[in-house]
């Protein structure tokens, strides 16, 4: 990894991908620290808690970029333009990284079931998730219960596509997820914006 970029950066970003790919057990500190081309004592230095720190701000990380993937899916066009563009980008992702990586966040801290800021921040992580999700959904003419709905039917299902992906070897079940969500919502999502 290039060393342009700080230090703190470089571990965030590769524990992100690692925890990711082979999960928060299947990840040893001295394989992330190899991997950001990062000094032993830099780990605790950025993060004092050690892997479980790190952990934390690679599910932010991962999170903020899904952020960003969702709110350029729906800068324009009509919100099935938006839904629809979102989960083939998702796909795409899918497809690049390859078949058995898991979502950015779950993988991460879903595996330690114990430890209760994993599971608050999981749960903070997914309501900005719905949050923004909705926010699009009524910038493009949804009333507020239908952007809960549509919201919250998109991130079931897109979790489920990944699987089922995963299992297939194949994106397309995440590309069937915009049909599946603009059924499932009944809005009517071609309503030309105001």
């Amino acid at each position: 990894m290039s060393q342009t970029l700080p230090t703190r950066e470089r571990l965030v970003i590769q524990a992100a991908l690692l925890f990711q790919q082979k999960g928060y057990h299947g990840v040893g500190m001295a394989e992330i620290l190899e991997a950001a081309d990062a000094p032993k004592g830099s780990l605790y230095h950025h993060f004092p808690k050690g892997k479980s720190d790190l952990a934390l701000a690679a599910a932010h990380f991962a999170s903020d970029q899904m952020l960003v993937i969702l709110d350029a899916a729906f800068a324009e066009g009509d919100l099935a333009h938006g839904v629809t563009t979102f989960c083939y980008k998702i796909a795409k992702l899918f497809d690049i990284n390859g078949k058995w990586i898991g979502c950015p966040v779950s993988a991460t801290l879903f595996e330690s079931p114990t430890n209760e800021e994993f599971k608050d921040t999981v749960r903070v992580i997914f309501s900005k998730w719905l949050d923004a999700t909705c926010a699009h959904a009524t910038a493009k003419r949804a009333t507020q219960a239908q952007a809960k709905v549509l919201s919250e039917t998109l991130w079931m299902l897109l979790q489920g596509a990944w699987t089922l992906s995963r299992v297939q070897g194949s994106s397309d079940p995440i590309k069937r997820v915009p049909a599946l969500v603009l059924r499932a919502s009944e809005v009517d999502l071609t309503r030309p914006e105001a």
